[in-house]
């Protein structure tokens, strides 16, 4: 995905909006900020990284895991267009209500915010997707996720501090390749 159609859709989306009060001071910092319950929005460069990676189309079906403030659901929902469709999910149920505002405020009806249901990582009962974007880190590539994943569809999540783009292409197991070291809060 072209760099600067990212770019364009996180200056839309302006980080600041979605931030508490507090945090708004430091928006424009290439650096990740609190947002409460021990989470973050993560540092700019991170994000445009793994978006890019992600390859989002438009009219693509998109799963946003570890939505936080709801920044990269709107960033994405930004790129899919009114012919997608993103779904953002969060396991805060305090995060989830206010990040589920900072998206509806956007006025993109194709972007849905939900907290996610207990014992169930991602939102399944919508799969598959076109692109999984997970913004939290785990300690292996989750199953669960790569079974929402549809044929030649795309996730990008952080593994034991790598961050991987694992790539299911139809008929065949998925491929894995590596893009660099990153921190994010654990994946829960």
């Amino acid at each position: 995905m072209d760099v600067r159609a990212v770019a364009d859709a996180m200056r839309a989306m302006d980080r600041r909006e979605f931030l508490p009060k507090a945090q708004r001071p430091w928006a424009g910092e290439d650096r990740p900020l609190a947002i409460g319950g021990g989470q973050t929005n993560s540092q700019p460069t991170t994000v445009l990284n793994q978006i890019v990676l992600l390859d989002v189309r438009e009219g693509a079906r998109v799963l946003d895991v570890g939505a936080g403030s709801g920044w990269t659901t709107a960033i994405v929902a930004y790129l899919v267009g009114a012919t997608g469709q993103v779904i953002g999910v969060e396991i805060d149920e305090a995060i989830a209500a206010w990040g589920g505002g900072n998206v509806a405020r956007r006025g993109m009806p194709w972007a849905e915010y939900h907290r996610t249901q207990e014992g169930v990582l991602g939102w399944p009962d919508e799969a598959p997707y076109d692109r999984i974007l997970v913004s939290a880190e785990a300690r292996t590539i989750p199953p669960p996720l790569v079974d929402q994943l549809g044929d030649d569809g795309t996730m990008v999540v952080v593994v034991n501090g790598v961050m991987l783009r694992v790539r299911r292409e139809h008929g065949s197991e998925p491929t894995v390749t590596e893009h660099g070291h990153y921190r994010f809060v654990p994946l829960r």
